[in-house]
């Protein structure tokens, strides 16, 4: 049987990057976001290739989070696979000049988001007693930056429940793992600095990951076989040591 991923974030970046390469391993897809238009392009992209949903909501709302899930149609309702992929980063302040409506953004999308969209999905796997939920970190999530603060505290938040969630879905069978990269070229540095020249230096001077590397880590960890469980993965691109050691071109 065909099974079906559940995506959050799936309208750029690694989310949409996931959604391309699941939907050319045959996966049957539900893609959420925001931007309406941008599911609409990929879902009539990716409809060649398999059968798409496309749920525009936002995981910050939790009545729209439940609604959107609740109302999903019979052929989507089943969800073997949850992507937990939607997330942002604000600012890049010490915490004294810190904005706190970044400070907001990033803890409701990034972790109160993610278990808004965990708690409309988990039940059907339990009462199953199968499924997967992969939840995208990052190494922020391992170690703690200057300035960072508060989107690292985010992360650290996403991998306590990660390692919580395997822990009380263990009784029931359901995989859960994290993938957690570094740098990865995306609209991410453009949404941290709000489109500002900031954003434009971020990845100059080496190669960073791309959203289609994590992707295809995504699909290793969710192609395994039923007794492998990839728990935790942290992966940088080559020039990176930390996350604050980069090998960059002089």
């Amino acid at each position: 049987m065909t099974k079906t991923a559940f995506i959050t974030g799936a309208t750029s970046g690694i989310g949409e990057a996931t959604a391309y390469e699941f939907a050319k391993q045959g996966l049957r897809l539900v893609l959420c976001g925001r931007r309406l238009n941008r599911l609409e392009t990929i879902k009539e992209a990716l409809e060649r290739l398999t059968d798409v949903h496309i749920l525009n909501f936002d995981v910050r709302d939790k009545q729209a989070t439940q609604e959107a899930i609740a109302g999903l149609p019979e052929a989507f309702k089943h969800i073997d696979i949850l992507i937990n992929n939607a997330g942002n980063a604000h600012g890049l302040d010490p915490i004294q000049e810190g904005n706190t409506e970044d400070w907001e953004a990033m803890m409701d999308i990034n972790v109160k988001g993610l278990l808004y969209v965990s708690k409309a999905i988990i039940p059907q796997m339990t009462a199953r007693k199968s499924g997967q939920i992969i939840n995208i970190g990052s190494s922020a999530g391992k170690e703690v930056y200057p300035k960072g603060n508060v989107y690292c505290a985010s992360k650290h938040a996403v991998l306590a429940i990660t390692e919580g969630m395997r822990i009380d879905l263990n009784p029931y069978g359901i995989k859960v793992g994290a993938v957690n990269p570094g740098m990865v070229e995306t609209e991410f540095s453009k949404v941290r600095f709000k489109g500002g020249t900031q954003a434009n230096t971020v990845y100059s001077g080496f190669e960073a990951l791309k959203a289609k590397d994590v992707a295809e880590v995504i699909y290793f960890a969710v192609s395994r076989p039923p007794h492998v469980n990839i728990a935790d993965v942290l992966m940088f691109c080559t020039a990176q040591a930390n996350s604050v050691t980069v090998l960059k071109e002089s």
